[in-house]
C-alpha cells in the first residue's frame, strides 16, 4: 500500500550514463534530457559552474581556474565526485520537486567489473535515487530498438556509444555471447584528429573532430562525396589555417577504429552457438548508438559478415528508451531472464 503511494508521488527514471552524453527517460513521458556528459568546475572553490551542453561549450576554452571535465571514460566512471555532481543535476532536473526519491535504472557496459558497478550504484544512490537497478547496455539497446528478446530466438545487437562498443547475442531475455570493445565514437574522433595532423600538419580539437565525423564521416564510398571546411592551427607556422576535407578521406582516417569494431563483431559471431547463428542470419544485426550513424557502417558490416545489418530507427535514444521501459516492466521480467536487470542496494 505504501509502495503504491510512493509511486504516485515519485518518478521512475532510466539513465543512459554514457561517455559522450547522458540521456534520461522518465516513465510516462519519454526522454526528457539529452545532453553531453561534461561538467565545468571552478577549481578554486570546487563549485560546479555548468553541466551538459553549457559545459561542453567550455571545452578547450576555459581560463586557468575553470576546468571542463568528462567524468566518464570508456563507459565507466573515471572521476567519481564529478560524476556524482552530474547525476545529482540530471536527476533533480528530471524529477523536479518530487515528494519521494525516484527509482533509477542505469545501463552499464557488458565488461564492467563489480567494483565499477558498485561505483555507479553508489553515485546514483548518493545523487538521490531511492533504489538503483543496473541493466547491461545490449539488453537495453535491444529493448529500445523494439526487438523481442524474451523468446528463444537469437538477436544480435551492436551498440556503438562514445566510449565502448557493446556487441551481444541475446536469447530468452539474457546475453548468450558478448564483447565490450574500448573503441567507439571517441576513438573515431581521435583517429580523425591524428589523420588531419599527419596529412595536413594541422591541429584540431575534439569538438571539431566530432563535427567532421557527424557531417562527413564515412566508411563506405559515397556516390557523391561530401566536403567540409575545417579550421585549425598550422603546426609549422603556428597560425590559423583552413582546409577542405572530403568524406572519401574519412575512409582512410577511420580505418583503425572501424577495423577493431569489425573484429569484435566477427569474434562474437564465431563464439555464437550454431542454432542462434541461424536465427541471426534470418533476423539480421541491429545497430544502435551514435557511432552507428557513420555513413556506410551498416553496409560494411553486411559485406564483411554476410549478415543483413540495419540501423535502429532512433539509434541514439535506444539505450535510454530500453532502460526506462525495463524499469517500467521490472516485475514482468521473463523467468529465464534472471540477469536481465540486477538490483544493487
Amino acid at each position: 500500500m505504501f509502495d503504491n503511494f510512493k509511486k504516485m508521488f515519485s518518478n521512475d527514471i532510466g539513465i543512459d550514463l554514457g561517455t559522450a552524453s547522458v540521456l534520461v527517460y522518465v516513465k510516462g513521458t519519454g526522454i526528457v534530457i539529452q545532453e553531453p556528459s561534461v561538467v565545468a568546475i571552478d577549481t578554486t572553490t570546487d563549485k560546479v559552474l555548468n553541466v551538459g551542453r553549457a559545459a561542453q561549450q567550455m571545452l578547450g576554452r576555459t581560463p586557468g581556474n575553470i576546468v571542463a571535465i568528462r567524468p566518464m571514460r570508456e563507459g565507466v566512471i573515471s572521476q567519481y565526485e564529478v560524476t556524482l555532481k552530474m547525476l545529482q543535476y540530471f536527476i533533480r532536473r528530471a524529477c523536479g520537486n518530487m515528494f519521494f526519491k525516484p527509482r533509477v535504472m542505469i545501463c552499464v557496459p557488458t565488461g564492467i567489473t563489480e567494483v565499477e558497478e558498485r561505483a555507479v550504484v553508489d553515485a546514483a544512490n548518493q545523487a538521490g535515487a531511492r533504489q538503483t537497478h543496473l541493466i547491461e547496455e545490449p539488453i537495453a539497446a535491444a529493448i529500445g530498438a523494439g526487438l523481442d528478446i524474451s523468446g528463444p530466438r537469437g538477436n544480435m545487437i551492436v551498440d556503438i556509444g562514445g566510449g565502448t562498443t557493446d556487441v551481444a547475442v541475446i536469447s530468452l531475455g539474457g546475453i548468450v555471447v558478448s564483447e565490450s570493445i574500448k573503441t567507439a565514437g571517441d576513438k573515431m574522433d581521435e583517429a580523425i584528429m591524428h589523420y588531419v595532423r599527419r596529412k595536413y600538419n594541422i591541429l584540431i580539437g575534439e569538438r571539431t573532430a566530432e563535427q567532421i565525423k557527424i557531417n562527413i564521416g564515412a566508411v563506405y564510398e559515397h556516390k557523391r562525396p561530401k566536403q567540409m571546411k575545417v579550421k585549425g592551427r598550422d603546426l609549422s607556422q603556428g597560425l590559423p589555417r583552413e582546409i577542405v576535407l572530403s568524406s572519401t578521406e574519412m575512409l582512410e582516417a577511420l580505418i583503425d577504429p572501424i577495423s577493431e569494431i569489425l573484429d569484435g563483431v566477427c569474434a562474437v559471431i564465431e563464439r555464437t552457438p550454431p542454432e542462434l547463428v541461424g536465427d541471426i542470419l534470418q533476423n539480421g544485426i541491429m545497430m544502435t548508438g551514435g557511432g552507428s550513424m557513420v555513413y556506410g557502417l551498416d553496409k560494411l558490416i553486411t559485406e564483411v559478415t554476410g549478415i543483413r545489418t540495419r540501423v535502429a530507427e532512433n539509434p541514439v535514444s535506444c539505450v535510454a528508451i530500453g532502460t526506462g521501459e525495463a524499469l517500467e516492466h521490472l516485475g514482468n521480467i521473463p523467468e529465464g531472464a534472471v540477469n536481465f536487470a540486477r538490483n544493487r542496494r
